[in-house]
């Protein structure tokens, strides 16, 4: 057994990769195809580009294995990267477990989540085509505080459409959104034909990833100075997490050790898949014998319940179909409070590689999940994003099995953000307030009634 003496394993900032990793280039099969809206014919570059910048679309449909990270994102990277990997023994001891449990900690960021590893990137590139305005969606916040930020410090306005319940429940991912200069609506909004469909359906709509994300593509589709920005889901937001992946190789490496399981909450899939496409890349190319596990909420299980699909990836049906696992564009989710988990599909690569058997996937009650954080923090000393307990909760099980085996495991996970923020939601669960909600399988039955019928045979 590694002695592993030290709980922290550091890289130095010279030591942080140089390239994102891009999985597509390593597959076994092709990707599906990402189809126009209107034509159910595959869409071109020209088609995505009212929405993004050209750079960020090449590196969309790129199959290179490595694109190089620009040194003016490497240069703001700095501040929070290489992020700790971290042994988590007073965890290990908690559990009397043999297992060796670490964990990416990604919350040492400005804005603490994963996700400035993506906005960084996107809102260089929008710079550099001299985009004026960025419109986004947010469902906890933290996608949106990560462009706001990223914003702010390349001179490009923010717009946010922040999912009603979130914006409601978390009044301080808002006001930080604010402090770093966007501006920030609850969705749906009547700022919008997209918004004002939705109202007129149900005055009360709590919201959803997939409205937000609507009312921000018609923003960014309506005015030409003006591009859209996605936190997940996209091919170039997984290439741009995948710094996670290739830092936690060679930390693992400083450890001398190597996870038998990599664990990874999923909403989207951009924080579980940077963490994993790194490691999956060695099973796929040097036959390293790894499970990966994509961990989600019971309340919004698209990998677990949905169903492997082309679909829309927002509500009012103006974007692209790709085909993933999803609950059926028309989800409205529970106000669990995992707000990140809740988006209705996963992330293309991710449910390619779930439909291929590589990445396996299991659903948790919120209840058990806020266990799990509690466990952490008493034993670590830090408070997960609820997001992020999701994994927590997976890699406890994985230990308990290993000790009840009595044997060996070596776990790895992403701690993909902090909890300091989600305080009222650990106040609810240690006041026994939290309900449990599970996304009932006949709700999948009447999604695929409206999932639009694609026929990729070639035309005549």
């Amino acid at each position: 057994m590694p002695d592993n003496k030290h709980i922290k394993y550091d890289l130095s900032e010279d030591q942080m990769p140089q390239a994102w990793y891009n999985i597509a280039a390593d597959l076994p099969v092709p990707p599906p195809p990402v189809l126009h809206p209107g034509t159910h014919q595959p869409i071109t570059p020209d088609d995505l580009a009212p929405l993004f910048p050209m750079a960020l679309i090449m590196q969309e449909v790129s199959t290179d294995r490595y694109i190089e990270i620009p040194e003016p994102v490497r240069d703001i990277y700095r501040q929070w990267r290489p992020s700790p990997l971290m042994r988590a023994r007073r965890l290990e001891k908690a559990l009397d477990t043999p297992a060796r449990i670490y964990y990416k900690y990604e919350g040492a960021s400005p804005v603490g989540s994963h996700k400035p590893n993506t906005a960084i990137a996107q809102a260089y590139y929008n710079k550099q085509e001299g985009v004026r305005k960025i419109a986004t969606e947010t469902g906890a916040g933290q996608w949106g505080s990560a462009l706001a930020m990223a914003g702010a410090m390349f001179g490009i306005e923010v717009e946010v459409f922040m999912v009603r319940v979130s914006y409601e429940q978390k009044p301080y991912r808002r006001h930080l959104m604010e402090t770093f200069g966007a501006t920030v609506h609850p969705s749906p909004t009547r700022l919008t034909d997209a918004g004002r469909k939705v109202l007129a359906e149900d005055p009360d709509s709590p919201g959803s990833l997939g409205i937000a994300i609507s009312e921000a593509v018609e923003v960014a589709a309506k005015n030409p100075d003006v591009k859209y920005s996605l936190g997940s889901v996209l091919n170039h937001v997984m290439l741009h997490q995948s710094i996670i992946g290739q830092e936690a190789l060679l930390q693992m490496a400083l450890a001398d050790d190597y996870p038998d399981i990599v664990i990874g909450c999923a909403g989207g899939g951009s924080n579980m898949a940077g963490l994993l496409f790194p490691f999956i890349r060695e099973r796929l190319t040097n036959g390293r014998q790894t499970r990966f596990l994509a961990v989600e909420p019971m309340a919004c299980p698209s990998m677990t319940k949905g169903v492997y699909a082309f679909d829309f990836g927002d509500t009012v049906q103006l974007t692209p179909l790709v085909k993933m696992y999803t609950l059926g564009h028309n989800f409205i989710p529970a106000g669990i409070h995992a707000g990140g988990l809740r988006y209705h599909g996963m992330a293309p690569l991710v449910s390619l590689l779930h439909s291929l058997g590589i990445v396996e996937a299991v659903a948790y009650h919120q209840n058990p999940v806020f266990e799990a954080a509690l466990t952490f923090a008493r034993a670590e000393g830090l408070i997960p994003a609820p997001e992020s307990a999701h994994a927590i909760r997976a890699a406890i099980d994985q230990a308990l099995e290993a000790r009840e085996a009595g044997q060996e495991r070596v776990i790895l996970f992403n701690l993909s953000g902090h909890g300091f923020f989600d305080m009222s939601a650990y106040a609810a669960y240690m006041s026994g307030e939290l309900e449990d909600y599970e996304y009932p399988v006949e709700e999948v039955s009447r999604a695929l009634a409206i999932m639009p019928q694609v026929d990729l045979s070639p035309a005549r």
